[in-house]
């Protein structure tokens, strides 16, 4: 057989192992309840390089100091995972209608069940061991917000959705109320494609920005009340006074106005399933809350991140 024949097959062959791969992983995916899966190659970012580099520069990353870290490994998965070949990037629907009482402080809607590192890092854990039955041996690593993984990007890139306006990834079939996770493994699989920005010529986000941290496909975090009931451990400036709208952990307003988010549908992952007492909690509860209910109430909560004395930092804020 002529040479030309033998590394024809071979390119057959490997061209049918990626696809029956990928179908693999993306049925597997299904099967632990994601809401989609996409895969790109892991390659160097170098569109997201200049962007990510002028950003801290201006410091828009706030006091996120760890964000000026590992640029190398933030722009490029090889070193994260030697060898890698693919980013494997799910969904995590965590929408739901339910509220907390009226006039009671905001948490955002991510944190109303139990912390989402726990319930993904299980989830991933277990797809990566039903590839390894399935496929064999694969190399790599799970990511939820767990490493220096920019995850929206990877996301995008993988045709699961684009940024929006606000800076988080929307889908045309579900809005935005996700979270994102990664495997990026040593394995050659098929890629997809990203899809259009379907934004147009709405500001909704932009417009209803309590602190104005936004602009179109940016955001100054320093600005975000995420960032300051989250990230920032100092005293909130008081340029934010009267800003907040009662948000104390989180803040879910730039994806509450966007019109994309009237497709969202309802979680089926019991575990994000809010906490009763949570969201029966009065204001007059928040105001009376005691280190002893926040440690019961915020039991494997992502709330538990900003800690009791945080926590309090905010309601005092709040009422100023």
């Amino acid at each position: 057989m002529p040479l030309s024949s033998i590394l024809n097959a071979l390119d057959l062959r490997k061209m049918l192992s990626s696809s029956h791969n990928t179908a693999i992983i993306k049925r597997a995916a299904q099967d632990l309840g994601f809401l989609s899966c996409g895969i790109s190659k892991a390659e160097f970012l170098e569109a997201e390089a200049s962007r990510l580099e002028q950003w801290l520069q201006q410091g828009k990353h706030g006091k996120m100091t760890y964000m000026e870290n590992h640029f190398d490994k933030r722009l490029d998965p090889r070193f994260l995972v030697p060898g890698a070949k693919s980013v494997v990037s799910l969904l995590l629907n965590y929408y739901t209608e339910a509220k907390q009482t009226q006039d009671a402080p905001k948490i955002s809607k991510y944190a109303y069940g139990t912390d989402y590192h726990f319930v993904i890092k299980d989830k991933l854990k277990q797809l990566f061991q039903v590839l390894k039955e399935e496929i064999g041996e694969i190399n790599g690593r799970v990511f939820v917000d767990s490493a220096p993984v920019m995850d929206k990007v990877w996301a995008t890139r993988s045709g699961l959705g684009w940024m929006g306006k606000n800076t988080n990834l929307i889908t045309q079939k579900v809005g935005s109320f996700f979270f994102i996770a990664e495997l990026i493994i040593d394995l050659e699989l098929e890629y997809d494609a990203p899809v259009t920005d379907h934004c147009g010529s709405c500001t909704a986000c932009i417009d209803a920005c309590p602190t104005e941290a936004l602009t179109p496909y940016n955001i100054d975090a320093s600005k975000c009340i995420s960032y300051l009931t989250i990230e920032l451990k100092d005293q909130i400036p008081t340029v934010f006074q009267n800003k907040m709208e009662d948000w104390v952990f989180g803040c879910d307003v730039c994806q509450d106005v966007c019109p994309w988010n009237r497709f969202s549908k309802a979680h089926n992952e019991p575990l994000f399933d809010p906490n009763p007492e949570l969201l029966d909690f009065t204001k007059k509860d928040w105001e009376e809350l005691t280190e002893a209910t926040f440690e019961t109430l915020f039991k494997n909560s992502a709330v538990k991140r900003t800690r009791y004395e945080g926590l309090k930092r905010n309601l005092s804020f709040l009422k100023q």
